[in-house]
């Protein structure tokens, strides 16, 4: 079984936020599939996906500190600086993180581990809304 579909998020505010249940809502098909793959695929150049710890949003706000560090914004280095100086620094974040991931799933459910939670990433001020594109393959459950 191959299953395709688009979801639109909501804008969100720059920094790491837990997507998981937006994503298991816009492929209800999941819960079909035995024995498969998620690809989680984000049509951005200025945000990224990962997946970390769901339960304390401290470890999100550290993820956001951390690369704000790595590529700080007005770097005299950067010759991209038309689109404002939260814009090449949010390139050098998602190229570190990337666009895409791709999650088991068992039983009709990703198989995450118990911390683990999809975030978006979001590392523009003001980047609105976000598409993802979630491509499910697997083994149809009887």
């Amino acid at each position: 079984m191959w299953v395709q579909r688009q979801v639109q998020l909501a804008p969100r505010p720059r920094g790491f936020h837990l997507i998981t249940r937006d994503v298991l809502t816009g492929i209800p098909e999941l819960e079909q599939v035995r024995t498969g793959l998620l690809h989680v695929f984000c049509l951005h150049t200025s945000a990224s996906l990962t997946i970390n710890e769901s339960a304390s949003p401290d470890v999100r706000v550290d993820l956001e500190s951390t690369l704000n560090r790595l590529a700080p914004e007005d770097d005299p280095a950067y010759t991209h600086t038309l689109e404002g100086p939260d814009d090449m620094p949010a390139h050098v974040k998602a190229s570190l993180l990337g666009p895409s991931l791709t999650i088991p799933v068992h039983g009709g459910r990703l198989v995450l581990g118990t911390w683990q939670g999809i975030q978006l990433a979001e590392h523009r001020d003001h980047g609105g809304s976000r598409s993802l594109v979630l491509t499910l393959h697997g083994e149809a459950a009887d």
